[in-house]
């Protein structure tokens, strides 16, 4: 497990959800308001008493980034997208994901059609366009898998179609997911949480989309620890 960003976390309570961006925490005995990055539904972490990690911040309406819940073995479930992209970045950065070996950063927000794709990397075959998702519903009967998304997603439907185009369009096209918890070793669509989504990969798989997968998760310490570089993918 290799230690990917180093946090300066504080314990906190979570108590709720007062809208897509913002939540209720407790710290330190005191309620505090906390940004959310993540626009999932994250039903089976936002429960009232529910333990969490918070990242302190400056300015805005909020004092505290909502960055992690408690999960398997005291770790945290990463739930914040910000740190998420950062702990991936330092990954590339490192070399340590061997589906993208040798590659780096090129451009991020990179405009393709009608949408923004997260990343253009530049690797040894190629420039590769890739758009990255946040998978932090557990699912299965050991909760071995990290699954996405959790409710429907226009906007995700959007991206995996734009990869399909570039793919038909000869282009290397790519859409992983950050499964950002303790203890997961597969992926896979969660199909209650977009029947369409699900279809979407698969067609995407059959059209020469990269489809890739990773887990990471955080340690109480405040490090970002990269747990599995490749989790299995099943559509």
């Amino acid at each position: 497990m290799q230690v990917l960003l180093n946090l300066n976390v504080v314990p906190c309570v979570f108590l709720k959800r007062l809208n897509r961006f913002v939540a209720l925490v407790e710290v330190n005995g005191e309620m505090k308001k906390a940004l959310v990055t993540n626009t999932g539904r994250l039903e089976e972490f936002m429960i009232l008493g529910k333990r969490a990690f918070c990242l302190p911040k400056r300015g805005g309406k909020t004092d505290f980034v909502l960055l992690a819940f408690e999960d398997l073995g005291g770790k945290g479930a990463v739930i914040d997208t910000r740190t998420q992209a950062k702990a991936f970045e330092r990954a590339v950065e490192l070399n340590l994901i061997p589906w993208l070996r040798d590659c780096s950063i090129k451009r991020k927000e990179v405009c393709v059609g009608n949408s923004r794709l997260d990343y253009l990397f530049d690797c040894p075959e190629g420039e590769i366009y890739a758009e990255m998702k946040s998978a932090v519903l557990r699912g299965g009967e050991r909760g071995e898998y990290a699954m996405y998304p959790d409710c429907p997603s226009v906007r995700g439907q959007k991206h995996v179609r734009e990869l399909i185009e570039l793919a038909k369009a000869g282009k290397n096209a790519m859409i992983f997911f950050i499964g950002a918890m303790p203890g997961v070793e597969k992926f896979k669509p969660y199909v209650k949480g977009d029947p369409e989504i699900a279809k979407l990969l698969r067609e995407a798989n059959k059209a020469g989309v990269e489809i890739r997968a990773l887990s990471l998760s955080l340690l109480p310490t405040g490090e970002v620890i990269l747990e599995r570089p490749v989790l299995r993918v099943e559509l």
